[in-house]
């Protein structure tokens, strides 16, 4: 898989590239300093996954994430969020903006391949525990209100059980396992829950269960 590796940081970026290096699946396709560069290379270079910091000059990580998420021919791209503290606000704007996911900087070495397998495979949120904290964070407050329920109107009773389970961070299998179903009739369902709120992928399936009070931090 390519992987794209956007950090103003020098030496975080050499790291990244020297672990990446050693691995024969995966191969570090191209470098940005910055935001705009992040968006530049990953139009040049079609990346299966960014690791992208947050942080950044000239064009910041979500304003980056949001472009790729925006730009024809960019619809594979994952990006995977760098952070350095687990309770940096911007996460869930980046989730939002088309992130399938974020890593601490501090993660080692195996946690960080396995991050990139997964969010490459489309499949779920990293640290959900963590992720599910920061998305908690920022909308406890907020109830199943009129028009969270027109929101979820669209999806059939099957699909609002999907999205619970989903927003809960279990997999297709469990999933599948969970409602009596296969895990490509749960994929079925997953993809057309997505499509009906026009979420890009799980990660903002999960930001949506828990804005419209499907799941509640407590779930």
């Amino acid at each position: 898989m390519k992987v794209l590796l956007a950090d103003d940081e020098g030496l975080v970026r050499s790291g990244f590239k020297v672990l990446l290096d050693l691995e024969d699946d995966i191969t570090v396709v191209g470098e940005a300093t910055n935001g705009a560069e992040a968006v530049l290379q990953a139009r040049l270079t079609r990346p299966d996954v960014v690791l992208m910091d947050i942080r950044m000059p000239k064009m910041d990580g979500i304003q980056a994430t949001t472009r790729i998420a925006e730009t024809n021919g960019l619809e594979q791209v994952r990006v995977l969020i760098l952070t350095t503290y687990d309770t940096d606000d911007n996460v869930v704007e980046a989730l939002q903006a088309g992130a399938s996911g974020f890593l601490l900087k501090d993660a080692g070495p195996a946690e960080l391949l396995h991050a990139i397998r997964v969010i490459a495979a489309g499949e779920a949120l990293l640290a959900p525990r963590i992720t599910r904290r920061l998305i908690s964070q920022f909308t406890a407050h907020r109830t199943a209100t009129q028009a969270a329920e027109d929101r979820l109107a669209v999806l059939t009773e099957r699909e609002r059980q999907v999205l619970t389970l989903v927003g809960q961070g279990l997999s297709n299998d469990e999933i599948g396992t969970a409602l009596f179903l296969s895990p490509a009739t749960a994929r079925t369902h997953v993809s057309h829950a997505m499509a009906k709120l026009g979420a890009r992928d799980r990660a903002q399936l999960v930001v949506i269960a828990y804005q419209t009070g499907l799941v509640s931090p407590h779930t």
